[in-house]
């Protein structure tokens, strides 16, 4: 079951995998609300709420350090299970289990950053010899995209749409993410047209999504 469009049960495609470098951490959004994603330096792949306990600054504009992420403002430190390891005005302090942030799941799978609202039902779909090529943010809903389109996406949000095909994650009201997929074998070519493609749905659905709102 969804819990919103670009679903599958509680899975969101965030991101994708070539986005998120070890060591780097970038906002995203999922449908309980803004989040921190990153990426440790072994590689691990983690989603904290977006804002430190400590002040309400955005984990987002922090950094991670080893197996880490810390705040930008006062450099509390957090792990992937979202306990403060380090509170640099007390290095003798252990801070207490109480300080945490708030943790989603995540999983990675064929290139693209899965991050669960909830208790998943079940694991994200598979691309089905589909790699990702790109992402970029529509400003208008799914609906308008589909009808930009003239398809509708799939429950997990695949849609095929004028020989490319798509993986739609509602952002929020009026904005989408689009994560463009080609056929693992594309070549340069292929995926030229694929971007191109891509670039005309997203103009065509934010004239959809604009002349909604003018009516």
């Amino acid at each position: 079951m969804l819990t919103s469009p670009g679903t599958t049960g509680f899975w969101v495609p965030v991101a994708l995998s070539s986005d998120l470098p070890a060591g780097t951490v970038v906002p995203a959004r999922i449908p309980a609300g803004p989040i921190a994603l990153w990426r440790s330096q072994s590689g691990r792949p983690s989603a904290s709420a977006d804002r430190c306990p400590h002040r309400g600054m955005s984990l987002s504009h922090g950094f991670v350090r080893g197996e880490a992420l810390s705040c930008i403002y006062h450099g509390w430190s957090y792990g992937p299970a979202g306990n403060c390891l380090r509170i640099p005005a007390h290095p003798g302090l252990t801070p207490p289990e109480a300080i945490r942030t708030v943790t989603y799941p995540v999983t990675e799978a064929e290139g693209v950053l899965w991050v669960a609202a909830g208790e998943p039902a079940a694991a994200p779909p598979t691309l089905a010899g589909r790699v990702p090529l790109r992402s970029l943010t529509v400003f208008g809903d799914i609906a308008a995209i589909e009808a930009a389109a003239g398809a509708k996406a799939s429950a997990e949000g695949l849609m095929e749409a004028g020989g490319i095909t798509v993986l739609l994650s509602s952002v929020r009201d009026g904005e989408t993410l689009v994560h463009v997929l080609v056929d693992a074998n594309a070549g340069p070519a292929d995926r030229i047209a694929a971007a191109r493609a891509a670039e005309g749905l997203r103009r065509k659905a934010e004239d959809f999504q604009k002349k909604g709102a003018e009516r």
